[in-house]
């Protein structure tokens, strides 16, 4: 017998009739422990919340991080990475060699052992960027949308030191956490065709820096001379997940400067890493 639409659902409301496809789900006692969800057969994520928060992110940093020391020990044969993202972590293995049976166990006792632990290190960066002419397209209309001046928008930017929460989108590319509420705009209606490589840009309550050129529907503030990608490096993206960002306004003759410094590998990226923090 084929259920369709309610008839399904009043068949799973039954316990005597449930055809064979219902699953049972087992109840949350505690609706803010971790929900684990399948990803197809390579892969399962860990989700933790509804929402992106400091709280979430550190709970990503901190199983990411006891699973990468567990896989350099050979405690996780089959797991081939992991992916976090702004409130969740997803684990993907090699289903030939284990399976999400197998694993969620050992990733459970991780979990367990690392909450309240630190996540990986934290680097801090103070990154040079240009607010000036065609740096900025977007400039006078976030400052007009928001009531300020352009000069204020330029000081509330540039004092906001953000949180990365996750790469995506282009390799190397950071979204950062919390803007000021004064900063936050909804996405462009009308997505530019091209954004120049190195633009700070702001959508609702995040700010990025997109490290090549490509589309986009973001704000366009800025731009920042420093390469966040090169697969010639032992870590080829720039920024982490977890990494602290505060901007360093420079005029555009320095910004050149820095720009053509970079370009020619002659500024270690290090540089812009605040010591001591």
């Amino acid at each position: 017998m084929r259920f369709q639409g309610v008839q399904l659902l009043q068949a799973c409301a039954r316990p005597r009739t449930w055809p064979a496809r219902c699953a049972i789900l087992p109840a949350v006692s505690n609706p803010d422990a971790p929900r684990w969800l399948d990803a197809g057969d390579t892969a399962f994520t860990v989700e933790f919340g509804p929402a992106i928060t400091p709280a979430a992110l550190h709970a990503v940093g901190a199983l990411d991080a006891a699973i990468a020391n567990a896989m350099a020990a050979g405690a996780l044969p089959g797991v081939v990475e992991t992916m976090p993202t702004f409130r969740s972590l997803t684990v993907f293995y090699d289903p030939l060699a284990t399976s999400r049976a197998v694993l969620q166990p050992v990733v459970q006792a991780l979990l367990d052992s690392a909450d309240g632990a630190p996540a990986a290190p934290v680097q801090h960066w103070r990154l040079p960027i240009c607010y000036e002419g065609d740096c900025g397209p977007d400039l006078a209309d976030t400052a007009a949308a928001a009531g300020l001046q352009v000069d204020d928008v330029v000081a509330l930017h540039s004092a906001t030191r953000l949180q990365v929460y996750m790469l995506g989108f282009l390799p190397g590319f950071p979204f950062m956490g919390d803007l000021p509420v004064a900063l936050q705009r909804p996405r462009r209606t009308q997505p530019r065709v091209r954004v120049p490589a190195g633009s700070v840009s702001v959508a609702n309550q995040l700010c990025a820096i997109y490290p090549w050129e490509s589309p986009g529907g973001w704000h366009l503030l800025g731009r920042c001379p420093v390469p966040l990608f090169d697969a010639r490096r032992p870590v080829p993206a720039l920024l982490a997940p977890g990494d602290r960002v505060q901007f360093q306004p420079v005029p555009w003759a320095e910004f050149q400067r820095l720009q053509a410094a970079a370009q020619g590998g002659d500024i270690d990226p290090a540089t812009w890493r605040e010591a001591g923090r």
